[in-house]
């Protein structure tokens, strides 16, 4: 059996650097040579035994673009040496979740990175059908935030988020500043952030935001001045905290929505005012991964330039460094995205 290098969360906040099998192959499969993988906020709730510990030990990693090695027999979708992406939520294909693109749903699905070994090593397998060539002009680092930004464009067209809505977006780090050039980019406006961390408000200010809120004191009141004192059209809540879960349904106007996106713990609820949400006809979404059409539409949008990335691919560590890149990122705010490489 062939080996490569790859980085195995052994236990929380643990890597191990090691010689593994290569992955094998089925029929329907493709092996894919990995180039670059970001770190995803999924990623570090692993590393911190706050998700999935479980499972480990594990290979994490789902992020990433590269080069098709190999495929099965019965593969004519996709040709070895092509550069590709993947979508990485593996449901079985046929059933009523699958044929609606609601993968998350299907009761055999499983996530590359996150429900079987991922993209922190050489090599990485999965089923052909959802890997997807992309362009040769794209730089690697660009092609690795396609999952990312499929994750965002499923919430837009889960919130139906379009011209002329306001849009409150909870949190500024990596993928809240996604949010914000997605709401940029359907026609939201004004966008009002809203983070603790000063910097990353004016990161958000200039990729797109209308306003940047630091102080949570302050955020009610500069929604309403922004919104004609009606309340925001639409929350999005990046960040993964009940307490912000719950301002976000009193920031909303009558009529609004609350897009429900950041993971909280399995455990953790909102307590939602019923009558109010009869009444003044609110409504809640749920959207954490892209998956099918999100993909291809997050390829077609990196590839035509339309995110700002500077700021999601200067920082990079070799694989042989993953520990470091994981208990550097608490330090390093100014970078959104820290990429391995493998190539």
């Amino acid at each position: 059996m062939q080996k490569m290098q790859a980085a195995v969360l052994v236990a929380p906040r643990q890597f191990a650097l090691r010689e593994v099998d290569l992955p094998a192959i089925g029929p329907e499969d493709a092996l894919i040579r990995v180039a670059r993988t970001g770190i995803c906020g999924t990623d570090v709730h692993m590393f911190n035994g706050h998700y999935a510990a479980d499972r480990l030990p594990l290979i994490p990693g789902h992020e990433f673009c590269g080069t098709v090695a190999a495929v099965g027999a019965n593969v004519t979708s996709v040709a070895p040496g092509a550069r590709v992406v993947a979508d990485i939520n593996i449901g079985c294909g046929s059933c009523y979740w699958c044929r609606r693109n609601e993968v998350l749903n299907c009761p055999a699905m499983t996530q590359v990175g996150i429900g079987r070994d991922g993209a922190f090593a050489e090599y990485v397998a999965l089923p052909a059908r959802l890997v997807i060539e992309a362009p040769q002009d794209v730089p690697d680092a660009v092609l690795a935030l396609t999952e990312p930004v499929a994750c965002v464009v499923r919430a837009a067209r889960k919130a139906r988020a379009g011209f002329g809505q306001s849009v409150v977006v909870f949190g500024a780090g990596p993928v809240g500043n996604l949010h914000v050039q997605m709401m940029r980019l359907v026609g939201a406006a004004p966008i009002i952030v809203a983070d603790l961390s000063e910097d990353r408000c004016r990161m958000a200010l200039a990729t797109g935001a209308d306003a940047a809120i630091s102080d949570p004191a302050a955020l009610k009141a500069q929604v309403l001045a922004m919104t004609g004192g009606r309340g925001a059209d639409l929350v999005i809540e990046s960040v993964g905290n009940a307490h912000l879960y719950a301002q976000a349904f009193e920031l909303i106007r009558k009529g609004g929505h609350v897009a429900f996106f950041g993971l909280t713990g399995p455990g953790e609820a909102v307590p939602v005012n019923i009558l109010r949400t009869v009444l003044e006809e609110t409504s809640l979404k749920g959207s954490v991964a892209g998956m099918g059409e999100d993909m291809q539409d997050a390829l077609t949008l990196l590839a035509h330039g339309r995110f700002q990335t500077g700021a999601f691919t200067g920082a990079s560590f070799p694989l042989g460094r993953i520990q470091e890149a994981f208990e550097s990122l608490s330090s390093r705010p100014a970078d959104l995205k820290t990429q391995i490489l493998l190539v």
